[in-house]
């Protein structure tokens, strides 16, 4: 899901690239650019959960919390 998500990004990334190379208006170019930070911050989302779903269960009750923490500036 979460390679999904990049490479949905990439796409519109790629098609803004294209996009500015060949001229094209602004207000296209920034829907555009929206849908390249959507699809960045929902595969960032996927990655946090996915981590905190599958990684912090291995680990004990305080190491968890201190890695909840950590990863908690980027939710």
């Amino acid at each position: 899901d979460i390679l999904k998500r990049l490479r949905r990004a990439h796409g519109h990334l790629d098609a803004v690239i294209t996009m500015i190379v060949n001229e094209k208006p602004c207000q296209d170019i920034a829907q555009q650019l929206q849908a390249v930070e959507s699809a960045i911050v929902n595969a960032k989302r996927e990655l946090v959960h996915d981590h905190i779903e599958h990684c912090l269960d291995d680990l004990d009750r305080k190491e968890a919390v201190r890695e909840f923490q950590s990863l908690s500036k980027y939710l």
